[in-house]
């Protein structure tokens, strides 16, 4: 190999052939800053047409080109790789065991750098790329799937990654960039953050199928005095905790156990360890032994706000914020 191979690594190396007689192509990643003065697209270009058309001339006449500037052209294609791509020896000119195997990835490698620009036309404009969402555990339970839904149909080429955390741990995602979309409970910082209501609902009571008020409905508040509930973690539920505490102000009951999730609760109402107040849609997952009853007079409803970072830079993320604005309503 000449003095042109001690110059940047190329995209692809072809090693002598071997003693099995099948040519070894080696993939570089080299310095990508070096790689266009190495080997251009102009040369693959006229490589892989030369290659179709098995004539230096008609590959000339399809480029729009004289012959001799693309016979140039190959030559120092051949030249910076170190294997002859052609064999000369014929009349009609023919691929060289290893320019057929050359011809393989400089027909991808054109292939990508056509797709290439879309590509990134298409991120740019939010069409595609990675959405990172978080999501409470309750959220999932009725708005969760339809939002991806709704996602996946009118932006297909966007990525959704999940991440499910309460309230407050999304908030310090999103402030650390490592969430672009926070499905959360208020409260949160307005100034520094955008936000919009995507889902109200109402509360219902989680009850034991064979307590007193599994057959009450709907069910007056008053009825949970000297009740045992299930209450809310005052810190990472804080929503649920001062919404449920407002509720039950004026009523005398125990609180046996502080908890985060509903699905928890769920299970340890159906163990009869407590009664507990829930999101209407914590009714799809049919818990075994468990009765949901409406509340009388409680008209605070559950609110679910999509949030994120005023300053977020993520096109995609601003795609799926508009979206919001025709999502279906729940069923």
């Amino acid at each position: 190999m000449n003095s042109d191979s001690h110059r940047a690594p190329a995209l692809l190396r072809l090693a002598a052939t071997p003693s099995n007689g099948n040519p070894r192509v080696d993939l570089i990643r080299g310095d990508a800053g070096k790689l266009g003065s190495l080997i251009s697209l102009e040369h693959i270009r006229g490589f892989v047409t030369v290659a179709e058309e098995g004539s230096f001339r008609r590959a000339a006449e399809r480029l729009r080109m004289t012959q001799p500037p693309l016979s140039r052209q190959i030559q120092k294609l051949e030249r910076d790789i170190g294997v002859e791509l052609f064999d000369r020896t014929q009349r009609q000119v023919q691929l060289t065991p290893a320019g057929e195997v050359f011809l393989i990835e400089a027909r991808r490698l054109l292939a990508l750098a056509e797709a290439a620009p879309g590509a990134a036309r298409l991120i740019a404009a939010g069409g595609a790329g990675t959405v990172r969402v978080g999501f409470t555990a309750a959220s999932g339970f009725g708005f969760l799937g339809r939002f991806l839904n709704h996602i996946e149909q009118g932006l297909p080429g966007v990525e959704v990654v999940l991440r499910e955390m309460v309230s407050a741990e999304q908030f310090a995602n999103l402030r650390s960039g490592r969430l672009d979309l926070a499905l959360a409970r208020p409260p949160f910082d307005q100034n520094e953050f955008d936000c919009r209501a995507v889902h109200s609902e109402r509360l219902v009571l989680a009850v034991p199928a064979t307590h007193r008020l599994a057959g009450l409905e709907p069910l007056p508040i008053e009825q949970l005095g000297g009740e045992s509930l299930l209450v809310y973690a005052p810190g990472p539920a804080r929503y649920f905790a001062d919404l449920v505490a407002g509720i039950l102000a004026a009523v005398p009951y125990t609180a046996t156990h502080e908890l985060t999730q509903v699905h928890t609760m769920l299970a340890l109402v159906a163990a009869g360890r407590g009664l507990a107040l829930v999101p209407d849609s914590a009714t799809h997952l049919h818990p075994d032994g468990v009765r949901f009853r409406p509340l009388a007079g409680v008209d605070d409803p559950v609110v679910l706000h999509a949030v994120w970072r005023r300053d977020c830079a993520n096109p995609a993320l601003h795609r799926v914020v508009a979206l919001l604005d025709s999502l279906p309503p729940a069923h």
